[in-house]
């Protein structure tokens, strides 16, 4: 782990020196392990997600949450989603066959996780707080909270989320 975080905050501190206009050492990134990154006042918001060798970075002006997951990650689907989806969410995905279900379930999980940070909350906490509305392709916050715009993009295999204030003009790269 050691090792994973070191090499991520120095890809994250590369990435961001090329937007913020400044040397790699001088991005102003406050990183304690086991926290989430946070810049200085003015320099916007970061968010990362980890999954096997891959690293997930956004950046946004505004607040800003991303995930990623491995599209052939092997999970059981049914079991997941009766254990964390809401009970209005779990109606929806009734009668998707194995496949679907698999992928309905992995989507609306990286929206869900994307949202938690966007939010700054724990996935233990709040996890049960939030339906993916597979019919009208919104997020919901059952708490009655407001909700980010949440857009997801499968790339190389990966299904990539990211949650906030106007995501989907997201540059993926």
């Amino acid at each position: 782990m050691r090792g994973r975080y070191g090499a991520s905050r120095a890809l994250v501190r590369q990435t961001l020196a090329e937007l913020l206009a400044c040397e790699p050492l001088a991005v102003p990134l406050h990183s304690p392990p086991g926290e989430p990154p946070r810049l200085a006042p003015g320099s916007g918001w970061i968010s990362l997600a980890h999954s096997g060798d891959r690293l997930l970075i956004g950046w946004s002006s505004q607040p800003i949450g991303v995930d990623l997951e491995n599209r052939h990650r092997p999970l059981q689907a049914a079991a997941l989603a009766k254990r964390f989806f809401p009970p209005q969410e779990c109606r929806q995905l009734a009668g998707l066959d194995p496949a679907a279900l698999r992928r309905a379930v992995l989507e609306s999980w990286v929206h869900k996780e994307a949202a938690i940070k966007w939010s700054g909350g724990s996935l233990a906490a709040d996890l049960g707080h939030w339906c993916w509305d597979h019919r009208r392709q919104v997020l919901l916050n059952l708490c009655g909270s407001a909700a980010p715009t949440s857009y997801i993009k499968e790339c190389q295999g990966w299904l990539c989320a990211a949650a906030g204030e106007e995501v989907e003009l997201v540059e993926w790269g």
